[in-house]
């Protein structure tokens, strides 16, 4: 299973792409959309919802809103400098991307990062009420440590609480530390999905970006080059090697070997291309023979490789 990241919307794709895109998402089988309130705050000239906001027309011209598992996140910086996961807060947000999106409800509402400052319990609280109200079907967490998923998991028991069904972390064949071990146990043990964000690692994970020349003025430019050393190189040597013995490109052999990974439940994929979105579809379809997996799980520093 796949999720389509909607970071791209209002970024590097306009509303018109936007549509096509979503059109062969469905057309292709995807059903799964991700997105958050603050995309896509970074880009010149956006103020952030843009992204819900394309996702919403859609919506409404295509008239597909019970076809699709729709997600968007509360919490990350705004413009305007609010965040955070206060009660009063989650409560505007959640209003304002109900309003973006044209829907009365979302089917998966997660915390985009943790708050120290507020309480678990108000957080959580929060979220019951809009459980309650309808307008959240279930919640997850985004970027959280262990300990304090564990924590979340803790006073949802305590006190009755809606708990986070799902953690979404930073985790691709390049940075396999902030999931592999603790986090992994606990999701595993818990049975709360893992829906994997950059999961290509910035796209560098394509193959595409070998030398500086690749980088050109793309806009994830700067974020790509922290994978290209002499780690990333031997990953894509290994995504190569693999890809070659069957018959697909290193994207789609990262993606299946997420995929495959036990406790994963989603890879989140973005495209910017009706052709790079059917490459990417085809991931789902493509099942690595045990000796690639071993192989795969072995690249890079040897520091995670449990099977």
């Amino acid at each position: 299973m796949l999720c389509f990241g909607g970071n791209v919307f209002g970024w590097t794709v306009d509303e018109a792409t936007s549509f096509r895109l979503l059109d062969v998402m469905v057309a292709e089988g995807m059903n799964f959309v991700d997105t958050a309130d603050v995309y896509s705050v970074w880009a010149e000239g956006n103020q952030g919802g843009e992204s819900e906001a394309i996702i919403g027309n859609w919506l409404a011209r295509r008239r597909k809103r019970h076809d699709i598992i729709l997600a968007t996140k509360v919490g990350w910086p705004t413009a305007s400098g609010e965040k955070g996961l206060s009660k009063a807060y989650i409560r505007k947000s959640i209003e304002q991307s109900l309003r973006r999106l044209q829907t009365d409800y979302v089917d998966l509402y997660q915390s985009h990062r943790d708050d120290e400052n507020v309480a678990i319990e108000e957080t959580l609280e929060a979220y019951d009420a809009l459980i309650r109200e309808g307008k959240v079907r279930v919640i997850g967490a985004s970027n959280f440590p262990a300990a304090r998923v564990r924590a979340s998991l803790d006073v949802s028991v305590r006190n009755g609480y809606p708990r986070y069904e799902s953690i979404q972390p930073r985790y691709n064949l390049f940075e396999r530390q902030i999931y592999e071990g603790e986090l992994e146990a606990l999701c595993r043990e818990q049975g709360i999905g893992v829906i994997c964000h950059t999961s290509l690692a910035q796209g560098f994970l394509t193959g595409k970006y070998r030398s500086e020349q690749d980088l050109g003025t793309k806009a994830r430019s700067e974020a790509i080059r922290k994978y290209m050393n002499t780690r990333g190189f031997s990953i894509l040597s290994r995504l190569d090697e693999v890809a070659k013995e069957h018959a697909a490109t290193p994207a789609q052999v990262a993606l299946a070997w997420l995929i495959a990974r036990p406790g994963t439940t989603a890879p989140i994929v973005s495209a910017t291309s009706v052709p790079q979105l059917h490459e990417l579809v085809a991931a789902a379809r493509l099942e690595l023979s045990p000796s690639c997996l071993t192989r795969l799980n072995a690249t890079g520093d040897g520091l995670f490789n449990a099977v």
